[in-house]
């Protein structure tokens, strides 16, 4: 019995497919956690739809990822000074985002980010000028522009971009390879218009890998089933059930990333009262768990143990089975599956 991520491989590659026609020379990136699908899976995908390159969050993934991509692996996280060595192929190019990391990656191919409205990190407007002699003794691979998801002050990611390559420019720095991300097709079809001579290549993890989200789902198998009745104690912390109904032991647990949740931005009315309300529930040991039955999210009988839940389901409602999958409302970055079905 397993926690199961189903792929509808053929609805999963043909959104790959309309992505990549929307975006030429898209760089995909295959991090973390490898987007729910794992490293070996997305490298094999890169390599059949042809792409000459694979971004990774890390050396230490470059280095996992390298027997299984035979293209050039662009590292994500930006060089720092006294860094672990990682040995890596000369196929690997690093990101660097300071005048120092360009000058300590001598002969390396590197990928220069600069400043962006993320203030993340990048060269700053202010050290351009220092980068002409710092990039004659590396292979300069292109400049790269990480830019935000939301734009809440109504500026324009385009000319955010224009910006810089004008900065870039008027630092004779050379223009020929652009990396940027979150922008549109629109927004890429601007750029190419406005600067000919520039090839912009998008990288793209989310939208390319789980931009269809009906071509994939999570489903955990039901291990027990038992009834309980109210005032009964169960659990690892004997408290009592509020009402009568069945526990329900279901594969996928805390190893598996069910229970995590990251802090998310919320904007509105609406969600932070939504927020507030999940907060008091909790308070009183009220989860929502992510698994479905019966067309509505279970709660929690008890906190999710290592690889399993244990949900309640009340007694208005006909149990599962033992062997029943439930589906499960995941978040692909942050699970780990057991195993993988292609249908």
């Amino acid at each position: 019995m397993a926690l199961t991520l189903y792929v509808d491989t053929a609805r999963w590659r043909a959104h790959q497919q309309t992505v990549l026609q929307q975006f030429p020379g898209l760089v995909p990136v295959c991090k973390g956690n490898g987007y729910g699908f794992g490293h070996e899976r997305l490298a094999d995908e890169a390599t059949r739809f042809g792409s000459d390159v694979l971004a990774v969050g890390t050396t230490y993934e470059a280095a996992r990822i390298k027997d299984w991509f035979s293209g050039d692996l662009l590292v994500l996280t930006p060089f720092r000074l006294g860094e672990e060595p990682v040995p890596l192929p000369d196929r690997a190019i690093r990101s660097v985002s300071s005048v120092e990391g360009v000058r300590g990656l001598v002969g390396a191919r590197v990928v220069i980010e600069v400043m962006s409205s993320i203030r993340r990190h990048g060269v700053s407007e202010a050290e351009l000028p220092k980068l002409h002699a710092a990039i004659e003794d590396v292979r300069l691979e292109g400049f790269a522009l990480h830019l935000p998801l939301d734009r809440l002050d109504g500026s324009d990611a385009v000319e955010e971009v224009i910006t810089w390559m004008d900065r870039l420019r008027a630092n004779r720095l050379p223009l020929h390879t652009m990396f940027v991300s979150h922008l549109s097709a629109a927004d890429l079809a601007r750029l190419r218009q406005q600067f000919p001579q520039t090839r912009f290549r998008t990288r793209m993890g989310t939208r390319l890998w789980l931009g269809d989200h009906d071509a994939t789902e999570y489903r955990g198998a039901v291990l027990d089933v038992t009834r309980i009745a109210k005032g009964d104690r169960f659990g690892y912390r004997q408290q009592r059930a509020a009402s009568d109904g069945h526990l329900v032991v279901v594969s996928g647990g805390t190893s598996h990333g069910v229970g995590l949740e990251s802090p998310k931005a919320l904007h509105g009315v609406m969600p932070r009262a939504k927020g507030v309300a999940r907060a008091g529930l909790a308070t009183v040991n009220r989860n929502l768990s992510p698994f479905v039955w019966a067309g509505k999210q279970r709660w929690f009988a008890e906190p999710p143990h290592m690889q399993v839940s244990i949900l309640f389901v009340p007694s208005d409602v006909a149990a599962p089975q033992v062997g029943d999958e439930l589906v499960a409302h995941l978040r692909h970055t942050t699970t780990q599956f057991d195993r993988l079905v292609d249908r």
